[in-house]
C-alpha cells in the first residue's frame, strides 16, 4: 500500500478545497490560541479544513503506567524519545525484509495522555462478555486454520476495502488525515487512509431500516451547543472493531477548541461485546497541506500473492 497522486488531480483537489472553504474564510476563523468558536455563515461551529490525529500515544494504557492518566512534560519528552526509537522501522534486523522504512511513515508525537482510552479511568478497554469471548476465540482458531481459503478470509484492511468505524478515525502509522466540509444540513469527512468518505446528515432524519447494513454504518449528526454529535448504527456483521460488529452503536463528538485543535472523542456501546461502554479521546490538529490520493490497490499484488502462496502451501502439504 502507498500514497500515489497526479499533479492534475492535486490541482483539481486544491480548487475544490478552496471553493469549499471560501464561505468559512469569509465568515472568519478563530486565531491560534483563541478560545472563541469560529462559525460558518449559517451559524454552526466551523470544523472545516484538513486535520491529522497521528500520534504514538498507545490506544490502551501500558501496565507500567497503571494509575497515571497524564505525563509530566519531562516524562513526555523522555517517553517520546524512547517510543520513537522502539517503533522505528529503521531498527528492525536486516534479516527481516519488512515493508517500509521510517521515511514513509507519519507517526507524530507522544501526547501527555498515557492512553487514547480515557474511560474507564484505567485506560483499558473493558473485558469482553463471556459470549463475545467465545466468539473471538472461535474466530481466532478459524483464522489460524483457514488463513486464506479465499479472499474473504483476508482482512478488509489488507484488501483495501475499509477500516470501518471507529477504525477509520483511529491513528496508526501513516495517512491518518481528514478533510471536513460542511453545509447547513450535512457534514462530510474524507479520510485519506483507504479513501473512506463519510456523509453525515444533520436534518433529523431517522436511521435506515435495521435490515440495511453498511461497512461504515449509518450515521446521523446533530449539534449540542458547540459540539457535533454523530451517532452511527447499522454496521455490517462483516466489519469489526475490537470484536464489535453489527450490534455496535458509536457516538462521536467533535468540538473545535481553537484554530488548530478539534477535541475528538468516541464512545463504543455494545452490551453484547463489552462489559460496559468505553471512550477514547484523540485530539485532531490542523494540517496545512492537502489530502493526497490513496490508490491503495494500484499495483498491489498482496491479495493474489497471499492466495497463491496459500495454494502452494496446501499442495506441499498434500491437501
Amino acid at each position: 500500500m502507498g500514497r500515489r497522486f497526479s499533479a492534475s488531480r492535486l490541482g483539481v483537489a486544491a480548487v475544490i478545497v478552496l471553493i469549499g472553504l471560501a464561505p468559512a474564510l469569509a465568515a472568519g476563523q478563530a486565531t491560534k490560541g483563541s478560545t472563541s468558536v469560529s462559525r460558518t455563515p449559517w451559524g454552526h461551529p466551523d470544523l472545516q479544513g484538513v486535520w491529522t490525529n497521528t500520534t504514538t500515544t498507545p490506544f490502551e494504557r501500558p501496565k507500567e503506567l497503571a494509575g497515571k492518566q497524564v505525563l509530566t512534560a519531562d516524562e513526555q519528552r523522555e517517553l517520546d524519545r524512547q517510543t520513537a526509537a522502539r517503533v522505528s522501522l529503521d531498527n528492525v534486523p536486516r534479516s527481516n525484509v519488512g515493508a517500509y522504512n521510517e521515511f514513509w511513515v507519519e507517526r507524530g508525537k507522544l501526547s501527555n495522555q498515557t492512553s487514547l482510552v480515557v474511560d474507564p479511568p484505567d485506560g483499558r478497554i473493558p473485558p469482553l462478555t463471556p459470549d463475545a469471548q467465545k466468539q473471538a476465540t472461535a474466530r481466532a482458531q478459524y483464522r489460524k486454520e483457514h488463513p486464506a481459503d479465499s479472499w474473504e478470509d483476508i482482512a478488509l484492511y489488507t484488501r483495501c476495502v475499509t477500516r470501518g468505524l471507529p477504525g477509520a478515525m483511529v491513528p496508526g502509522f501513516y495517512n491518518h488525515n481528514y478533510q471536513i466540509l460542511q453545509t447547513p444540513d450535512h457534514v462530510a469527512i474524507l479520510v485519506e487512509m483507504i479513501h473512506d468518505a463519510r456523509i453525515i446528515p444533520l436534518d433529523g432524519r431517522r436511521h435506515v431500516g435495521s435490515t440495511l447494513r453498511q461497512w461504515m454504518g449509518d450515521s446521523r449528526g446533530r449539534w449540542e451547543g458547540n459540539t457535533l454529535v454523530v451517532e452511527t448504527t447499522n454496521f455490517s456483521p462483516k466489519a469489526e472493531f475490537r470484536n464489535a460488529r453489527e450490534n455496535l452503536r458509536l457516538i462521536e463528538r467533535f468540538t473545535r477548541i481553537d484554530a488548530d485543535t478539534i477535541d475528538y472523542r468516541f464512545t463504543v456501546e455494545d452490551p453484547t461485546t463489552f462489559a460496559r461502554p468505553w471512550t477514547a479521546a484523540i485530539p485532531m490538529t490542523k494540517l496545512h497541506e492537502p489530502l493526497y490520493e490513496y490508490a491503495c490497490h494500484e499495483g498491489n499484488y498482496a491479495v493474489p500473492n497471499i492466495l497463491s502462496g496459500h495454494r502452494a502451501d496446501e499442495k506441499a502439504a498434500g491437501r
